[in-house]
């Protein structure tokens, strides 16, 4: 397949890939009505519900406009050669290829971000606290931001390094070796994220002695799950929206709850919502994804070590000598539609793996506790409850509140 074949390839994927997530938007916009659907009849009451479509709609319009101008920055990129007249650059500062593929990546990852920001300040600071959920000061987005980037250039920049550097000494082979660094990251991330990344972000406190706590401990014995790990964070100095997460492996296991959680939720949804959250670990769901994610880096890495030397695929940007970094961003605009097909294979194992735990949750603590929980929280975010069956399949991670309410409803 020569070059120019590969360029329009690219293009047509960039274009489809767009219209594509623009069509679904408009499907589940299509959803919408102005009047009380009667299947949220007793979850929104007709007030909080015309709120729910007022958020709705900024965010649908802002996502529309956001999107478009990220997609035509990148056309215009690849049909006026600016990923070659970068290339030149970074070729004549240094003949270093890790230093080339750093600086290349660098100055795109920094355009990308200057572009970004307006449309993220306008998105907490306006749409976020239009609708009183945002919390975010100008300080803490400030911050926010400059901790974001340093990480982004420290860990992947180092990442990016290491693979380079595997690269250079191995050649296409290199992709066994960057599998394995890759995927002993993956595990150490999952496994110390939240003591060694979050607190960079948000205070964590371990849940004070009280009712809450020996319910939580109460609860744990009887389901046989040895947790000591339950902490407190303070996700109220950015939203206030609830969550609550699970991280880590073996002794490292930890329960996280936002303070916006305890003071949403009665004692016993809480407990209900950890009672999900266990169910995940229970039912070996956070294993089998970090296996899964491992297989699929392995697949990404060997499919990128058939093409990185690749004259054809450099040639696609009108790069004439191939380079890891060029060969790299042609990679992953091409790997687009199979990192698409497996999101959509991941979303349904994830929606799959939320009802099981959910059936968990129901049988070891309080399934009317978590349907008022589930209730609760999606309310109070206004998330969309009826969303589109097209949506929810190529998008979702989680089942919509109606299903999950349902499934609830046969344990």
């Amino acid at each position: 397949m020569d070059s120019q074949t590969i360029f329009y390839i690219i293009i047509g994927i960039l274009v489809f890939q767009h219209l594509f997530d623009m069509l679904l938007d408009f499907l589940n916009k299509s959803r919408w009505t102005e009047t009380l659907p009667k299947e949220l009849e007793g979850i929104y009451d007709p007030e909080k519900y015309a709120k729910h479509i007022g958020y709705k709609k900024a965010n649908f319009w802002f996502g529309i406009f956001s999107d478009a101008v990220s997609t035509v920055i990148l056309l215009i990129l690849l049909f006026t050669g600016g990923f070659v007249i970068l290339n030149s650059w970074v070729m004549s500062i240094s003949s270093n290829e890790i230093i080339q593929a750093l600086l290349f990546f660098g100055v795109i990852g920094l355009g990308s971000s200057i572009i970004s920001l307006p449309f993220s300040i306008y998105g907490t600071f306006v749409v976020e606290e239009r609708f009183g959920f945002n919390k975010t000061t100008p300080k803490i987005f400030i911050l926010d931001l400059f901790k974001s980037l340093i990480l982004g250039a420290v860990i992947g920049g180092g990442l990016m390094s290491l693979i380079v550097w595997l690269y250079t000494l191995t050649g296409t082979d290199f992709w066994i070796y960057a599998w394995i660094v890759t995927s002993t990251f993956m595990i150490f991330m999952s496994m110390f994220y939240t003591t060694l990344i979050l607190p960079l972000f948000n205070k964590q406190a371990p849940l004070e002695e009280g009712e809450l706590r020996s319910d939580i401990e109460e609860y744990s014995k009887v389901v046989e799950f040895k947790l000591d790990n339950i902490f407190v964070m303070d996700g109220s100095k950015r939203s206030t929206k609830a969550n609550a997460f699970f991280s880590g492996l073996g002794s490292r296991k930890r329960i996280v709850l936002y303070d916006t959680l305890i003071n949403d939720l009665t004692t016993e949804e809480i407990v209900a919502v950890l009672a999900h959250e266990v169910g995940h670990n229970k039912l070996k769901h956070t294993l089998y994804g970090a296996i899964l994610g491992v297989l699929q880096a392995g697949v990404m890495f060997y499919l990128f070590s058939l093409f990185v030397s690749s004259p054809a695929l450099s040639g696609a940007l009108g790069v004439d000598s191939p380079n890891f970094h060029i060969g790299l961003l042609v990679f992953g605009m091409l790997y687009t539609p199979v990192s698409f097909a497996l999101g959509v294979i991941m979303g349904a194992v994830s929606r799959m793996n939320e009802f099981a735990a959910d059936a968990f949750a129901a049988k070891t603590s309080s399934g009317a506790a978590l349907g008022n929980a589930l209730k609760t929280i999606s309310v109070k975010s206004l998330s969309n409850l009826i969303p589109h069956p097209w949506y929810v399949f190529f998008h979702y991670s989680h089942p919509p509140l109606i299903e999950r309410l349902k499934a609830l409803d046969t344990v």
